[in-house]
């Protein structure tokens, strides 16, 4: 069910993508860590932050893997069933 009460709303869905997968296949943890995109996410959707370090613990080195989870928080598509 969708939530009632709050949305996030991706502004630009590839500049977010493109910043996240840039996160993601950083090899440094210190320079990942500080990435602006991080910071944002940190403080409106920290959930988010948690998936993009899941990406980077299972190695995710396809930007497509990325693009799917931004699309489906962007539009919803997929996230709920019915």
């Amino acid at each position: 069910m969708p939530n009632q009460f709050v949305r996030i709303q991706v502004v630009n869905e590839t500049a977010l993508t493109d910043a996240l997968f840039a996160f993601v296949t950083d090899p440094s943890a210190a320079s990942r860590n500080a990435r602006p995109v991080i910071q944002e996410l940190h403080d409106i959707a920290p959930h988010m932050v948690d998936i993009a370090e899941s990406m980077v613990i299972d190695g995710v080195d396809e930007r497509h893997y990325v693009a799917d989870y931004i699309h489906a928080i962007a539009t919803g598509e997929g996230l709920y069933e019915g």
